[in-house]
């Protein structure tokens, strides 16, 4: 019974066209509704929950938690809009703490006693963003991914080790 977390990057440089007309945005979106449409055709993704965050501040990223229904999620999908700053760094620490509250709810992390070995709940974090640096108020920070170049990039984060 993963946990999908889809982090989507709706900075104001996501409204930029690719060769095909489509903004990055949109692009991200019909990847994300491919992947849930897909992902509906295995029989092992019954126990799946999903969650949408996006790149604006908390507690207003939380587009759908992994309580809402398939509907809401893709609805919530199908109104983001892109504006603000590609904020990655924060994003994913509000994604990570997501996921950390969820096992301390779930009972799966103990504070001070360690994780329980015989419940297991894997994460995923799927971030799609057309940047490579982090962004703050106060000016661009230091490459993230490598050299930007002006694509979109997918990375995955999850319990385990996974190449970006």
């Amino acid at each position: 019974m993963p946990i999908l977390l889809f982090l989507i990057d709706t900075s104001a440089s996501m409204n930029q066209r690719s060769h095909l007309g489509t903004t990055y945005l949109d692009t991200a979106k019909g990847a994300v509704e491919t992947f849930m449409k897909l992902r509906a055709r295995d029989p092992a993704s019954r126990g799946d929950r999903y969650m949408l965050v996006t790149f604006e501040e908390p507690p207003y990223a939380i587009k759908a938690g992994w309580k809402e229904n398939h509907a809401t999620f893709m609805n919530e999908l199908k109104n983001l809009q892109a504006e603000g700053l590609t904020t990655l760094g924060q994003s994913l620490r509000t994604a990570f703490d997501l996921l950390n509250l969820n096992r301390l709810v779930t009972g799966i992390d103990n504070y001070g006693q360690g994780r329980n070995p015989f419940f297991l709940e894997p994460a995923i974090i799927i971030t799609i963003t057309d940047g490579s640096k982090l962004t703050t108020t106060s000016g661009v920070q230091d490459e993230v991914f490598g050299k930007d170049v002006g694509e979109m990039r997918l990375c995955v984060y999850s319990d385990r080790k996974l190449p970006c």
